[in-house]
């Protein structure tokens, strides 16, 4: 079994109760922000090495990182091999700053998006609008429909059903 299924059985697969779901998941976000605190205080110098070395690196179990590479992987400049991952595999955590707080927003992951260590990767008004961007990107704008006897938006002047609506 690859070490991205071991992680997704764990996190997703196993009879749990609400209870034990709840300390999973807050366990995990806990190490998933210590981690993000680390790489994120020193992003001229990207960390990188094996999987198991990582683990141990951020003090945390070879499952956990894993799941912490899955989520992380779509913002890096070069995506890691996620799918055949060993634990000797070399990794690199080289990550886009406004993808991965583009990423974190729509993860709805205010705890990641909200840590001070962003104030100085990116401005508040550039985070802002990568906020307002990834939230409007869900966002179904219907155009206004045009009736026959409306102005042309063409701005002919003429009505509609005179003009373009031939």
């Amino acid at each position: 079994m690859s070490l991205l299924s071991e992680w997704r059985t764990l996190a997703y697969e196993q009879e749990k109760t609400q209870k034990e779901s709840d300390y999973f998941w807050g366990n995990y976000f806990n190490i998933e922000k210590g981690i993000y605190q680390q790489i994120l205080a020193d992003p001229e110098h990207p960390v990188s090495g094996t999987v198991s070395a990582l683990a141990e690196k951020f003090g945390c179990k070879l499952p956990i990182m894993v799941g912490f590479l899955d989520g992380i992987n779509e913002s890096l400049k070069t995506p890691n091999p996620i799918e055949e991952m060993t634990e000797d595999t070399e990794v690199s955590l080289d990550y886009d700053k406004e993808k991965l707080y583009y990423n974190m927003v729509a993860a709805k992951a205010d705890w990641l998006y909200g840590l001070s260590e962003w104030d100085s990767l990116l401005s508040e008004d550039r985070r802002k609008e990568l906020y307002k961007e990834q939230k409007n990107s869900g966002t179904v704008r219907v155009k206004k429909k045009i009736f026959p006897n409306d102005p042309c938006p063409c701005g002919s002047g003429k009505k509609y059903k005179k003009c373009c609506g031939r």
